[in-house]
């Protein structure tokens, strides 16, 4: 076998043997969840089961086909997520694409706002000394409120300011969002070593050239890694910005309707269906890493 080909089949020979494990975990997952399914499903499947003479098979029937579940089984979310996507013209309010798409909406402007404050502060603390000590501790303990508190008072004021829809939950998302993007954005600014910091002062570079051409290309990493935890960060903001409005729209308005009417199952269509937008934001942010840092000359 030639060099070339063995380096073609070692990549494709990682890929498979790291996608093993993870089949394995998910395997192992499913199949806790049906077991589970029967003894959390009990309470409501009892009388049915006696009723239809018991057995083996009247449990399992029962417990993994009840239409108002306690935890539904994997395969009624696989349904109801297809019937929902599928089943359904995405402009229509049945649609969770529909309700995907408002949540998706407030998510990325959130993330956008977040994102360029996150910077905007990271570069503030890393020039001006005193923020550092002064406004890196406010930063940090606005993250110990629970969202769950302010996203009403955030709803409330800018609602009596005549600003409703997009906006609230798109502040709330930038909230959560900014904190991680300034954290790795200050230590990716201070990440260069001082002999760099030594020669771009021998070269007479002033404040903005070290940040642009030194501290800024130096943080890039540090940068989208942080952006891959505000981009999901940013999505459970604009969740929870939805709630305490009674929104009609969105996927924090698909739990309070399934949670008003106990559809566990349409519940956890949701949950999935927005964890689903969370891991593609990721994975685009990954993207535009990867071709990000290839153009800045990394090795792949």
């Amino acid at each position: 076998m030639s060099a070339s080909t063995a380096s073609a089949t070692r990549p494709r020979a990682k890929e498979e043997g790291s996608a093993l494990p993870v089949a394995v975990v998910c395997l192992v997952i499913l199949l806790v969840w049906y077991i589970a399914a029967i003894p959390m499903n009990w309470v409501v499947t009892e009388p049915k089961i006696a009723a239809a003479g018991g057995g083996l098979s009247n449990i399992l029937s029962f417990s993994w086909s009840e239409a108002r579940p306690v935890i539904p089984a994997p395969h009624q979310i696989a349904l109801e997520l297809w019937n929902s996507v599928f089943g359904v013209k995405p402009w229509m309010p049945k649609s969770l694409v529909y309700h995907g798409w408002v949540t998706l909406s407030s998510t990325l402007l959130g993330f956008f706002l977040g994102a360029l404050l996150g910077i905007a502060l990271a570069i503030a603390i890393v020039h001006v000394t005193f923020l550092a000590k002064s406004l890196m501790p406010w930063i940090i303990a606005s993250q110990t409120i629970p969202i769950l508190a302010i996203a009403p008072m955030v709803i409330v004021v800018l609602g009596s300011l005549g600003f409703t829809g997009l906006v609230p939950k798109s502040l709330i998302s930038m909230y959560l969002c900014f904190f991680p993007v300034t954290i790795g954005m200050v230590k990716g600014l201070t990440s260069p070593e001082t002999m760099q910091l030594d020669l771009m002062r021998t070269y007479n570079a002033s404040t903005s050239e070290v940040l642009w051409k030194l501290r800024f290309p130096a943080s890039v990493p540090f940068l989208f890694t942080s952006l891959k935890v505000a981009v999901a960060i940013a999505l459970t903001g604009a969740i929870v910005g939805e709630m305490p409005t009674g929104a009609v729209a969105g996927i924090g308005a698909r739990l309070l309707q399934g949670s008003y009417f106990g559809q566990t199952v349409q519940i956890w269509a949701a949950l999935f269906m927005g964890s689903f937008i969370a891991a593609g934001l990721v994975w685009l942010v990954g993207v535009v890493e990867r071709f990000t840092l290839r153009r800045m000359g990394a090795r792949p």
